[in-house]
């Protein structure tokens, strides 16, 4: 993981455990780039098994690489007991994804009890230059002293 911010060290190791048990993010190779109270970056490095017919990105990877930020921006915001599920996202492809690394960033818009509610967006960068590919809104439920272990 690239940086970590202002999490403490149990809730950063439960979120980079549980991020190592998902075995969709390690078959497509994406990491955590960045990880602090109420957001969380993805990194995608491109490869041709992830994009499409255009050679685009794929929008499944696109929509699971936001999906999994925001759960992980979620789940900073309550304790290392918890565990969180997506109850609901709607992700916007705005434009192509292709270059050398797709980038998911979430952040908690509001984290409350039971619910939580994220802002999804996906970038690419291709030479250096950054391009907004997709955004969208996320709803999670908090499981409450619920592992993500079974």
């Amino acid at each position: 993981m690239a940086k970590s911010g202002d999490l403490d060290a149990d809730i950063t190791r439960h979120i980079t455990d549980s991020f190592s048990r998902q075995g969709l993010m390690t078959h497509l190779g994406a990491s955590i780039a960045e990880l602090r109270r109420g957001f969380c970056a993805l990194h995608l490095p491109y490869r041709a098994e992830l994009t499409q017919q255009h050679g685009y990105f794929h929008a499944g990877a696109t929509s699971a690489l936001v999906d999994t930020a925001g759960g992980y921006a979620g789940m900073s915001t309550y304790s290392a007991r918890d565990s969180v599920l997506t109850v609901d996202f709607t992700v916007n492809l705005l434009a192509p994804a292709i270059g050398d690394v797709l980038v998911a960033e979430a952040t908690v818009i509001k984290s409350g009890r039971t619910l939580t509610v994220c802002r999804l967006e996906g970038f690419n960068v291709n030479a250096g230059s950054r391009t907004h590919v997709a955004t969208g809104r996320q709803t999670l439920i908090r499981l409450i002293d619920t592992a993500d272990t079974e």
